[in-house]
């Protein structure tokens, strides 16, 4: 039976891969009496073919993650499920093709075997004892392989019949290309609260018991954990240590440079090949023929490629007292540096700062006192750990150790005093009324212990409970109500002649714009209601603090015959018909399976499985 000269190769380049990943595999077969995984229809599936793409499916995992999978790691990623499911379709595709007697003759498939590149020798012509030689490394007889081919070949034959043809429609690609392309034009204003002119009136209990009933979320606490803690920081130890006078001053010393810093000037040094070349440089510059951006230009250079930032005199070598002997800045060489003749621009001067023992004292000693507090604690975690697994509460090694202790109604999200931390808001998510409490360390070096006393599950607050907040809610409301009418009393005006901007508004003008944009200070419902709108009407839209006045200028349709729109509708059409064809294809497997019907085999599969353990 002919196939197309497209699908043929495809069927080469399928098998040649198929025979390359399967060399290595001559060790892998499965022996016994029963030697199939499942039968679909009349057509088994042989459980050397499932431990192979098995194996396969695993090789490739490990070869793309570094990752060595085991199989009890590959049932958890589903990998032996998808193997099994693929091995099952590609049988059903088989037992259809016998069923309708879909075959290969013996010629064709000699030409596929000998055009196969893996069964070539190095004249690039079929090698027999190749071919031998790749067979017998994958663990397949001749038969076997030249069936699984057979069977290959005929199944492309019967996955083309079902998938080729499938095109689509211009109408429906121009359709949606139009949908997403086409823009607005539209004129829009925002009108804050602060314009409402309206007074807003007194809420009765009736809107605002609906108010509190229409918005549970605005009032409903969320999932409370009810922690005990005891808390060491260093700041708390601090005050208790004494640090000696000779520590501070010998940490001075060590920070000399920090604490003595000398004058410095910010350079820029530009470097020519010859002497002669950059004074000629120097010479232009003082003739005002050039500027210095001129000369870093010519040189093919950045400004922040010549930057040197700020240098002490004695960096600079033979520069150093020409460009320390400027009072203001500007440019002075040639001067001889490590990289040839060059020209040194100062920027700016910097003044020596020097810092006194006497000045930088208060620092030092709070920097060591902060270490010796670190190291205290750390020397305490070993002793709060024998403590605590020795049943002593958190409020025992609190009062021992003179540790904060406190009562926090958490909440995820809540970030103020010990809740600041990563690592505390962590051990609160994920401490039960089952846990033990355990030391553990802060980012600042402090330690702190948990204990779970209560967990308060979301409730809605009674409306007493939250009077106040349901009143601001409604009155908030209500602005926005009163402001979109008076909003909406303005549209008569701008449809005789008034505009935005007359009516004290500010106007924006949008042009071309698309159903993905963004307008800033819209709501996010804006270019989905501007896309609904007819060409010269005024709608008005709520936000949540304001309300916008918007009209709909003109409707600009998408262009269908620009050179860029038939490229990516042909791309488009392709892709789709391609998913089309992928969803028939994968909808008449379905379709086979389910006529021909599945039996699985659970102890040869689990049998398979248990050679990867």
């Amino acid at each position: 039976m002919a196939t197309g000269k497209t699908s043929r190769t495809f069927g080469w380049i399928l098998m040649g891969l198929v025979m390359v990943g399967l060399v290595g595999f001559g060790s892998t077969n499965f022996g016994g009496s029963v030697r199939s995984v499942a039968t679909v229809g009349d057509t088994e599936v042989d459980a050397n073919r499932y431990l192979r793409e098995l194996q396969s499916e695993m090789n490739a995992f490990q070869a793309e993650t570094g990752q060595r999978l085991t199989m009890e790691m590959a049932r958890n990623l589903g990998l032996d499920q998808q193997v099994l499911a693929r091995v099952i379709a590609t049988a059903a595709l088989e037992d259809e093709t016998a069923r309708l007697g879909i075959s290969v003759g013996d010629e064709e498939l000699r030409n596929r075997i000998v055009d196969i590149p893996a069964f070539m020798g190095v004249d690039g012509k079929f090698d027999r004892e190749g071919y031998a030689f790749a067979l017998e490394q994958s663990g397949l007889t001749a038969s076997e392989f030249e069936k699984s081919l057979r069977d290959e070949v005929s199944r492309q034959i019967l996955q083309a019949a079902v998938a080729n043809g499938v095109a689509t429609q211009p109408s429906y690609v121009d359709t949606l290309y139009g949908y997403a392309r086409e823009t607005r034009d539209f004129t829009w204003a925002a009108m804050g609260v602060d314009r409402l002119t309206t007074p807003v009136p007194a809420p009765t209990e009736a809107e605002l018991t609906a108010y509190y009933e229409a918005h549970p979320q605005d009032f409903t606490l969320p999932e409370t954990k009810v922690i005990t803690y005891a808390w060491l920081n260093p700041e708390d130890v601090i005050p208790t240590l004494t640090v000696a006078e000779d520590q501070i001053r010998t940490l001075y010393d060590e920070r000399a440079s920090e604490y003595q810093v000398p004058e410095r000037r910010m350079v820029e040094r530009l470097v020519f090949n010859t002497t002669e070349d950059a004074q000629a440089a120097a010479d232009a510059l003082e003739t005002g023929e050039k500027t210095f951006e001129d000369l870093v230009a010519e040189r093919n250079l950045e400004l922040s490629d010549i930057d040197l930032g700020d240098l002490p005199k004695d960096e600079l070598g033979a520069a150093g007292d020409a460009v320390f002997g400027l009072a203001e800045p500007g440019v002075t060489g040639p001067h001889d540096s490590d990289l040839g003749p060059a020209l040194y621009r100062m920027n700016a001067i910097l003044a020596a700062r020097e810092t006194s023992f006497e000045d930088a004292r208060e620092e030092l000693h709070g920097e060591l006192a902060a270490d010796a507090a670190r190291r205290q604690i750390g020397d305490m975690v070993a002793e709060l750990d024998d403590q605590m697994a020795g049943g002593a509460t958190i409020e025992e090694i609190a009062q021992s150790h003179n540790m904060r202790q406190g009562v926090l109604n958490w909440t995820a999200g809540d970030s103020d005093g010990i809740a600041a931390y990563d690592a505390f808001r962590e051990a609160a998510e994920a401490v039960t009324t089952d846990d033990f409490p355990e030391i553990t360390l802060l980012e600042d070096g402090g330690v702190f212990a948990v204990r779970l006393d209560e967990l308060q599950e979301p409730r809605l607050q009674d409306q007493s409970e939250v009077a106040d907040a349901v009143q601001a809610g409604w009155e908030a409301g209500k602005r926005l109500e009163l402001l979109a009418d008076e909003a909406r009393a303005m549209i008569a005006q701008l449809d005789n002649g008034e505009s935005l901007s007359s009516l004290g508004l500010t106007e924006v003008v949008e042009q071309d714009q698309t159903r993905e944009a963004f307008v800033e200070g819209t709501p996010p419902s804006f270019m989905t209601e501007v896309f609904g709108m007819e060409p010269g009407t005024w709608r008005v839209l709520e936000s949540v603090d304001n309300v916008v006045l918007v009209r709909l200028d003109a409707v600009e349709p998408a262009e269908q015959d620009s050179d860029e729109a038939k490229a990516l509708k042909e791309n488009f059409a392709t892709g789709t018909a391609q998913e089309i064809a992928l969803d028939v294809e994968n909808a008449f497997a379905r379709a086979v399976q389910a006529r021909a019907g599945i039996e699985l085999n659970r102890a040869v599969i689990n049998a398979v499985n248990a050679q990867f353990q």
